[in-house]
C-alpha cells in the first residue's frame, strides 16, 4: 500500500509498505527488520523473525528514547510475552502491538503529532 504525506523531509517517512519490504523517504527500500524514529533509521536491528525477539531488542530502542514504540509483528498481530517489553513498559515508554502495515500506518500519524515514536518492524 502506498501512503501520500505531506511531512517535513528532515524526518524519515514510511511511502510504503508490501510483501518483503518498505519504502523510506525518497525511496529507499528496506528488506530487513528495521527500526524507525523521526530523525533515525536502524537498519541492522537483528530479528527477523517474531520467534528471533528478545528483551535485548527491545532494550536496544531505550537507547533511543522514543516515548511510543509500535511493534510491527509482519503479516499478522502477534503478541511477544510481556517479559521481552518489560524494560520498556518499566520506563514509562508505551508499547503497542501490531501487524507490520498497521504499525506503518501508524507511525505515519503518530509521527506528524510532533511525537517521539519508534516503529520496530518485522517484515510483512
Amino acid at each position: 500500500m502506498r501512503l501520500n504525506y505531506d511531512l517535513d523531509t528532515s524526518q524519515n517517512v514510511i511511502r510504503s509498505y508490501d510483501r518483503g519490504h518498505i519504502v523510506l523517504n525518497e525511496g529507499q527500500v528496506i528488506r530487513q527488520s528495521v527500526v524507525v524514529l523521526p530523525d533515525r533509521l536502524i537498519t541492522d536491528w537483528p530479528p527477523q523473525r517474531f520467534e528471533d525477539l528478545t528483551a535485548a531488542h527491545f532494550e536496544q530502542l531505550l537507547t533511543w528514547e522514543p516515548e511510543i514504540v509500535l511493534l510491527g509483528t509482519g503479516a499478522q498481530q502477534r503478541f511477544p510475552h510481556p517479559r521481552l517489553t518489560r524494560s520498556l513498559l518499566e520506563r514509562g515508554i508505551g508499547v503497542e502491538v501490531m501487524a507490520t502495515d498497521a504499525a506503518c500506518r501508524t507511525y505515519a500519524i503518530i509521527m506528524s503529532e510532533g511525537r517521539r515514536v519508534a516503529a520496530a518492524l518485522l517484515m510483512i
